[in-house]
């Protein structure tokens, strides 16, 4: 079985954090120098072809493979251990409370007993991993334990994939854990080191625009919604009459018309502010909560010039755009003008490849 995630090996050896998403895949490899501080090696991107991968499932498993080569191929890296993730929709996490002192394999079959609770699928068809988080706040002596398991076929998934490029994968993770990972590196730059502040991270992707708001490292609300970048290249063959192929191309090389500012990039993004505001207000109706101290925002269409200020005016907090990177030292075979520019993109990316340091 491949350990999900945070969750739940050591890895000091190189690993490549590899994110698969609907619009690319995304490769971020880190390590340290000798003062102890982290240094980004690589980083790369490859762009899919819209249906490669629909709802978290990977329909054309070939192409994507091949996608994975040449990206591992323009990366010029040699690690071959990868750590992947899976959308949070294919994996079942529960906290629960078990008593203290347990061996490995007492706790192991306290968890499989416990899990047959929590999981709607016979445990021999999931893949089931779990680590103990600490002390109960609640229950002296006792311990809390995160579980977490998805069907084994999306997990075989995964591993297959990286294995048909040539890759050995040595975590499973959860996408929305590798990212808050790689958010809260950058959490401790905040005022008080971001103690008892409440962050609210959106991360744009291509199709889902996703939410969590966190606070010391807690996690207070979460929230998909069905908004991202593909609407922006939609309204670009609309306007323009491009394929959707050009559109995209031209997207993100900003090769586009005089009007194209006007007539779609601003209506879009007004849109995109509206459903962020959207979505906070579903944060304040559902919890006791009224305000968040910061907004920060990732993902490919995050970098949208002029959106963090128009996010902070339409909503009243404080919004920056998030660079997993800042703060780390830049490696010989990083771009970095490209990189700086892509930088939104690797938030998930960077978090798989921090797990490195963080398991």
């Amino acid at each position: 079985m491949i350990s999900l995630g945070a969750l739940f090996s050591r890895q000091p050896a190189p690993l490549l954090g590899l994110d698969v998403s609907t619009s690319g895949v995304k490769l971020v490899e880190l390590g340290r120098d000798k003062a102890g501080n982290l240094v980004l090696e690589r980083c790369a991107i490859e762009p899919l072809e819209r249906g490669w991968i629909t709802d978290g499932n990977i329909e054309n498993f070939d192409e994507v493979a091949a996608a994975i080569k040449r990206l591992v191929k323009k990366s010029g890296t040699k690690t071959r251990n990868v750590a992947m993730a899976l959308p949070p929709s294919a994996v079942i996490t529960k906290k629960i409370i078990l008593p203290g002192g347990m061996s490995d394999d007492e706790l192991e079959q306290q968890v499989e007993t416990e899990a047959n609770q929590y999981i709607p699928f016979p445990l021999d068809e999931v893949s089931l991993d779990f680590c103990v988080i600490g002390p109960s706040t609640t229950s002296v002596g006792d311990v809390e334990v995160l579980i977490a398991a998805s069907r084994r076929e999306k997990v075989q998934d995964v591993q297959g994939l990286a294995e048909a490029a040539g890759l050995t994968p040595v975590v499973v993770d959860v996408e929305s854990y590798a990212s808050r990972l790689a958010t809260s590196r950058l959490i401790e730059n905040l005022p008080n080191h971001g103690k008892g502040l409440i962050v609210a991270l959106f991360e744009v992707g291509s199709l889902t625009t996703s939410m969590q708001v966190m606070r010391d490292e807690e996690v207070l609300y979460d929230r998909d919604q069905a908004f991202g970048g593909a609407q922006l290249t939609q309204q670009i063959v609309r306007q323009y009459g491009f394929s959707a192929e050009e559109a995209e191309t031209k997207k993100r090389s900003g090769e586009l018309p005089e009007d194209y500012e006007a007539a779609v990039l601003k209506p879009f993004m007004e849109s995109m502010v509206q459903e962020l505001g959207r979505a906070l207000q579903f944060f304040f109706t559902s919890t006791p909560h009224n305000k968040v101290d910061y907004i920060l925002l990732a993902g490919g269409s995050a970098a949208l010039p002029g959106l963090t200020g128009a996010v902070t005016q339409h909503t009243s907090f404080p919004c920056s755009l998030l660079n997993p990177f800042d703060g780390m030292e830049i490696g010989d075979g990083v771009r970095l003008k490209k990189m700086t520019r892509e930088a939104p993109s690797y938030l998930t990316s960077c978090g798989l490849a921090l797990r490195r340091f963080a398991l």
